[in-house]
């Protein structure tokens, strides 16, 4: 008899969603045969913008996570840059790209060594405190010495993603939400002891990367080979590219791209459309281009399970994130990418086997190798004489779309801007893609789709369906301050859930 699995919330992850299986017996082994992935949190940034100034996009769209805010305000500043026809100088381009491969190498740390490593690892004996305990501990977990030098690491890495978001201030003003991106470019000055700092912290970086992080996810990978097939998923793969090299925006570190039925193609916006047949929104505005988007909730809406929207491209269900990006690369020929998946995967590889649980934490440490390295490059292209930021003026009306990523993957910002303000602002998460529900067309999101199949040995322990979302770095409502009602200033309320 099948059995249903909930559970909400699912822990060690950014924000609040639930994870609703069913499992039952599949040629005598228990596997997951349905799943429903839910954002349980009404944010309603899109309406709050409506009505504003458009300079103040970047400052409240950065607030929409607190993992990723520097790629929300990258998007919005390319999307008012779009609407405005404004330009870029070399350096606040390249300002852009340093605070923001700073904010990809933290939040790559992070989701590894305290979000998705405690799913491989039994610590018993090893450490038995918060946040190691209450734990599920399975047979197949690493234990002894590997555990103890995961653990060692997994308190490493906290110094290392201070130090990566330490690098990024430099440059940001400060962190995690920098005040310095502002649509024309970026208005912190360039000065040498600034370089230099930041190169310093970078070496760092570099060095935990090449000798931590890598051979830590390849001694998992060692450990767990299963899961080079297990959380596979839709099998397609979207990228919108990020860290432009120069002012085409044709020439990106990461590569604009797609993989979809087994063939690489390129990425054309108005092919994404929005469903919302079982998200909690009002059906009128279903099928839409984000450009056209509606965001108008409907909390009792029948048969509705989520507050994520259901995007498509090209009514084709696409996964997004490390994954894709290291993919597209790869099929794009590009060398550096091909050398870094060579160095793991062995010549001419099958890149089947990276649509894994396994194949997503290799996609994401490479990529930060990909990342730490090219930084450098651009400090040396920096010019402490040249200006960084250039002003313009805010038109009438306009329409603007800022396409880029965000560390768990492609990030949409629209908006069309009505008697100098704010008429309409829409917003595709990465992981709008990745969690998202069925759409109109009955179609399972990624996470949905890469959990069927996935055996459970024991539906008291699920930590086989854990593995496979956590693989994806799912990021829903991260940065939600709370307030108590009656106190005439604001609270910050500290609350804590155990991990599981």
């Amino acid at each position: 008899m099948a059995s249903i699995i909930k559970i909400d919330p699912l822990t060690r992850i950014e924000g609040h969603l639930a994870i609703k299986a069913t499992v039952d017996d599949v040629d005598g082994e228990q596997q997951v045969v349905d799943a429903r992935s839910s954002g349980t949190m009404f944010r309603g940034f899109e309406m709050i913008l409506k009505g504003r100034d458009p300079l103040d996009a970047p400052h409240y769209t950065q607030r929409i996570c607190g993992v990723c805010p520097i790629s929300h305000g990258m998007a919005s500043c390319l999307n008012l840059e779009s609407a405005l026809g404004a330009d870029v100088p070399a350096n606040g381009r390249i300002l852009r790209n340093l605070v923001l491969g700073a904010n990809f190498l933290m939040s790559h740390v992070l989701h590894f060594y305290h979000l998705a490593a405690l799913d491989f690892i039994n610590t018993s004996g090893v450490i038995d405190i918060a946040p190691w305990v209450p734990r599920y501990v399975t047979g197949d977990m690493v234990a002894g010495s590997t555990a103890s030098a995961l653990v060692g690491h997994y308190v490493q890495a906290l110094a290392i993603r201070r130090k990566a978001h330490q690098m990024a201030a430099i440059f940001g003003g400060k962190l995690p939400c920098a005040p310095s991106f502002v649509p024309g470019g970026c208005t912190e000055v360039v000065a040498q002891d600034k370089i230099d700092n930041f190169r310093e912290l970078l070496a760092e970086q570099r060095t935990f990367i090449d000798e931590t992080y890598i051979p830590d996810v390849l001694t998992v990978a060692g450990a767990f080979p299963a899961y080079f097939s297990i959380g596979v998923g839709c099998g397609n793969l979207l990228a919108y590219g990020v860290f432009d090299m120069d002012n085409s925006d044709e020439n990106k570190l990461l590569y604009r791209g797609r993989y979809t039925d087994g063939d690489a193609a390129e990425v054309d916006p108005e092919k994404i459309m929005e469903y919302l047949k079982y998200s909690r929104y009002d059906d009128a505005g279903s099928g839409l281009n984000p450009a056209d988007g509606v965001t108008q909730p409907q909390l009792n809406k029948e048969n509705a399970y989520s507050w994520l929207k259901a995007p498509r491209y090209n009514n084709i269900v696409h996964e997004v994130g490390p994954l894709a990006r290291m993919a597209v690369n790869y099929l794009s020929n590009d060398p550096t990418t091909i050398g870094l998946i060579e160095s793991v995967l062995g010549a001419n590889p099958d890149i089947s086997v990276l649509f894994s649980v396994l194949g997503r934490h290799a996609a994401r440490a490479l990529e930060a190798k990909l990342v730490v390295d090219a930084m450098e490059g651009w400090l040396d292209e920096l010019d402490v004489n040249a200006p960084a930021y250039v002003e313009s003026d805010i038109p009438k009306t306009a329409s603007g779309i800022g396409l880029t990523e965000a560390p768990r993957g492609a990030l949409g910002h629209w908006i069309d801007i009505s008697n100098h303000r704010i008429d309409r602002y829409q917003v595709i998460t990465p992981t709008n893609w990745n969690a998202s529900p069925k759409d109109d067309l009955e179609q399972m999101g990624p996470i949905e789709q890469a959990l069927v199949g996935t055996p459970v040995t024991d539906i008291g322990q699920p930590v086989e369906i854990l593995r496979v979302v956590h693989s994806f770095d799912p990021c829903l409502a991260c940065s939600v301050h709370m307030v108590r009602p009656g106190k005439t200033e604001p609270e910050m309320v500290v609350y804590t859930r155990p991990s599981i």
